[in-house]
């Protein structure tokens, strides 16, 4: 399986200024398939420690960090002959030991020729739950999200297709449209976690993909009561449970009333900060401004909650995989919510890059989301079908004039003053470096 994950730990290998590196991601992402395929390919050695699997591991890291002393346990614990130019230390599920947390500082200032990644699943809740200390500005990230659609499409030996898409050559890529459309439709009803993606490839059974969906979203749910108070548990669950809703409604804006009849949000935000926390949801948060930063215009108390993975979505929903040969129906599930979804995924694939969504206060008119690239502010309307009408997009541009405003729908790739049609199957790269100024 290829994760364009790969290129960005090739440069961090290569930095000059190397410094731990830390993965974070859901569980079942591939973190780490991800940090074992990378040691294979480019070390000669991997030193590997999964802090669940091997508590005792822990023991390396009490006392007096000493460099010698942790080399030494690390290589009778794995037995692997650890060298700085050859070897790859992995501390994985990292959450479990905060000594070997803060030993990564101590990698960074003592030893910085050796290579070092660690990667936790719940790093941020264990950090905010159990108090931890941090190695801020020690250390790199990378965060790591389910397979994008590209990434999908090299899984079932569609790579030529996937570099077309990453050309922008939409003059060849046209003649491709239906095929792109048909594989989309499967993306988003497989999703992106690699586990339910190996399972397709290999097989095409969209039951046996089902299971593997549902056997991932019960083994979340049995983490909401190992690692919170059991006081948490009922509104986590709750506030899981309610996404599926919350996404059908013709506004998708999160509402705790659609949680528990009466509920608060002093009573439940807590259980949707550690579901962010833990990466099981996309917080999206509205902005009253559309101007540089536009998190300096963000208003808390109003913010959607998208699911990790559209495959995840629609097995919580329990959509039939009849959906996907049903035309293209499936984008317009829970009244589009679905493709939102799909975009926003894709959009995560620019890492780092800062998305919200834009609204007026009466509620007229609603942007999908609103991205921040270096100093522009980019709209992103996401259409469902091949209508193209959208009236709230009109009045953001002769509102606030955008430089560029992005429409993406199944129509075909059309630019006109500014405004960029980009098909539902190419969004993940235009926002990528400065492809928008190539296409």
């Amino acid at each position: 399986m290829k994760r364009y994950a790969f290129e960005k730990l090739k440069i961090w290998k290569e930095s000059k200024n190397r410094k731990p590196l830390v993965i974070r991601g859901a569980r079942q992402v591939g973190k780490t398939w991800l940090m074992k395929a990378f040691a294979k390919e480019f070390y000669k050695n991997l030193a590997y420690v999964s802090f669940v699997d091997t508590p005792d591991a822990k023991n390396i890291f009490e006392g007096n960090y000493n460099l010698d002393d942790i080399l030494l346990g690390l290589s009778v614990l794995t037995k692997v002959q650890i060298k700085s130019n050859d070897t790859l230390i992995v501390l994985d599920e990292i959450q479990e030991c905060e000594r070997a947390l803060n030993a990564l500082k101590f990698f960074k200032e003592n030893a910085p020729d050796y290579h070092v990644i660690a990667a936790g699943s719940l790093l941020g809740v264990a950090v905010r739950k159990k108090q931890f200390s941090f190695p801020v500005g020690q250390v790199d990230f990378l965060n790591l999200y389910p397979l994008s659609f590209c990434e999908f499409l090299d899984a079932l030996g569609e790579n030529q297709l996937s570099e077309l898409i990453y050309s922008n050559n939409w003059d060849v890529l046209k003649n491709f449209q239906d095929k792109c459309i048909n594989l989309l439709k499967q993306y988003m009803f497989v999703g992106g976690m690699p586990e339910a993606v190996k399972s397709f490839t290999a097989n095409k059974d969209m039951a046996e993909v089902r299971r593997i969906q549902n056997a991932i979203l019960t083994g979340y749910t049995e983490d909401f009561s190992k690692y919170t108070e059991s006081s948490n548990v009922a509104k986590i669950t709750a506030v899981w449970n309610s996404l599926p809703t919350q996404l059908a409604k013709e506004n998708q804006k999160f509402t705790y009333k659609d949680v528990h009849k009466g509920a608060r949000a002093r009573e439940y935000e807590a259980a949707v900060d550690w579901l962010d926390l833990t990466g099981l949801v996309y917080k999206i948060k509205k902005i009253t401004k559309p101007d540089l930063p536009i998190s300096g215009y963000e208003d808390n108390s109003s913010f959607k909650l998208y699911m990790l993975d559209t495959g995840l979505l629609c097995a919580k929903a329990m959509l039939d995989a009849k959906v996907i040969i049903e035309g293209d129906k499936i984008f317009e599930e829970f009244k589009g919510a679905l493709t939102e979804q799909y975009v926003l995924q894709e959009l995560k694939t620019n890492d780092n890059l800062p998305i919200n969504y834009w609204g007026t206060d009466v509620g007229q008119a609603e942007i999908d989301f609103i991205v921040q690239k270096a100093n522009l502010v980019i709209p992103v309307e996401v259409k469902a079908s091949i209508n193209l009408k959208a009236k709230s997009l009109v009045s953001y541009r002769q509102k606030y004039q955008p430089q560029i405003s992005i429409r993406t729908s199944l129509a075909g790739f059309e630019v006109n003053n500014g405004l960029y049609n980009i098909p539902l199957y190419m969004i993940e790269n235009v926002l990528n470096n400065n492809e928008i100024d190539k296409i």
